[in-house]
């Protein structure tokens, strides 16, 4: 079992920063990709941005390609997003996943999911 709690949300005005990160219970982290996911009102979730195991590779999606970074260190169990430029239309609920597989841009390859922390980006 593995319980995702995410931190570091806010209200941020449009071209500022953000740093969310999302701290793991258990001493498996490692073994787990880790991604993070959106969900803004009236929108299904989506994919936003992934890392392996390791760290070594990531992908990410295009609306935030060059602006979102994800970072990891397994030595504090804990997952990283750094969100910079940021846009009105990235605000949403910005939840973590862990999954034992690759790093992927599909929900169901992740088994443990946080509660979600909110962004909120005016304009």
């Amino acid at each position: 079992q593995v319980q995702l709690v995410e931190l570091g949300g806010g209200l941020v005005q449009a071209g500022g920063s953000l740093r969310l990160s999302c701290a793991a219970s258990g001493r498996t982290f490692s073994s787990y990709a880790m991604g993070w996911f959106r969900e803004a009102p009236g929108k299904e979730r989506e994919f936003v941005t992934a890392i392996s195991r390791s760290g070594s590779s990531t992908r990410t999606a295009d609306p935030v390609k060059g602006r979102f970074t994800i970072s990891r260190d397994n030595a504090k169990n804990t997952v990283y997003l750094q969100m910079n430029s940021l846009k009105p239309e990235d605000t949403a609920v910005y939840l973590c996943a862990a999954g034992r597989g690759v790093a992927s841009a599909t929900m169901s390859s992740y088994e443990y999911w946080g509660q979600g922390t909110q962004v909120t980006v005016s304009s």
